[in-house]
């Protein structure tokens, strides 16, 4: 990862616009926020890949809310529609026209978290396989040249996580949705924290999917609905929750479940907020424990 962090750094110079690719369920959570801190002025695309996944209203939302940040345009995406990720490169071409000489190459650094589904997009923009893809993340490890003809060049970087992802809610949301492997995080972690969101925000899908009347008022409970319901049961009549745990991730990323947002631009700046307020209580306790070690 520092490797690969260090590659985009100094590929950021040269090139004249970033492609970011995003999970359209998770736009936020999926961004990487070197890439905010490096790319100064230079334009940036923003794509909401597996919109299909994704709730469609708050795709809206958060393209308009994305597209707020000066030199930033969005796209919605899925794969199954390859005519509308070829609008890309006209895309490209547009955002690079005002500052491009003729004959002049357009040079466009692609990148994305880990099974996002960037390696697709690229197969599908050059029209052959020259991206592995594959459901597990990190697939490529390198960084590839790609020349999509009409002097516009893809530069593809390995799918990168940042090391430390201060955010709890993004690491849960990053996990259910498998851009982290799912040894990171116990999938019963995960459930616990999927079920509660969607009996908030999502109640009728899951009474649809798993054909309960009434939501139980606690996870626990609803988590026992669903093993009995599926027969997830162990000896003894105990509900096996990493079976019922595995079900939902799976019905979950696969759309089984509808179309899930797991988080919205309102969400993002109240968990901001929260973060800020504790790392400077981090930041004041080791300022006070410094203080200490010093009057010894």
């Amino acid at each position: 990862m520092h490797k690969a962090g260090r590659e985009i750094k100094e590929t950021l110079v040269h090139i004249d616009m970033a492609i970011e690719i995003l999970d359209a369920r998770i736009p936020f959570s999926s961004q990487n926020p070197m890439l905010a801190r490096l790319r100064g002025e230079k334009p940036c695309i923003k794509v909401l890949n597996k919109c299909d996944l994704a709730d469609p209203d708050i795709t809206q939302r958060w393209q308009a809310y994305l597209e707020q940040e000066k030199g930033v345009k969005t796209l919605a995406l899925s794969i199954d529609q390859p005519d509308k990720i070829k609008q890309l490169i006209d895309l490209c071409r547009k955002l690079a026209a005002s500052d491009k000489s003729e004959g002049k190459l357009t040079q466009a650094l692609i990148m994305g978290i880990p099974n996002v589904g960037k390696s697709t997009i690229i197969n599908i923009l050059a029209g052959r396989v020259i991206a592995k893809t594959g459901d597990e993340p990190a697939v490529t490890k390198r960084q590839q040249r790609i020349a999509l003809g009409n002097d516009l060049v893809l530069l593809d970087t390995p799918g990168m996580l940042w090391p430390n992802v201060e955010n709890k809610n993004s690491g849960y949301r990053l996990a259910a949705t498998g851009a982290i492997k799912d040894t990171a995080i116990s999938h019963d972690e995960i459930a616990f924290y999927l079920l509660e969101y969607l009996s908030d925000n999502y109640p009728d899908l899951l009474k649809t999917r798993f054909q309960i009347d009434a939501l139980p008022a606690k996870v626990e409970e609803l988590i026992t609905v669903i093993g009995k319901q599926r027969g997830c049961l162990r000896a003894g009549g105990l509900v096996d929750v990493d079976r019922v745990a595995k079900i939902l991730l799976t019905e979950l990323r696969t759309g089984t479940l509808g179309r899930i947002s797991l988080e919205t631009p309102t969400m993002m700046e109240a968990e901001l907020a929260e973060l800020s307020l504790i790392q400077q209580l981090k930041a004041a306790k080791k300022q006070e424990r410094k203080i200490k070690r010093g009057s010894k």
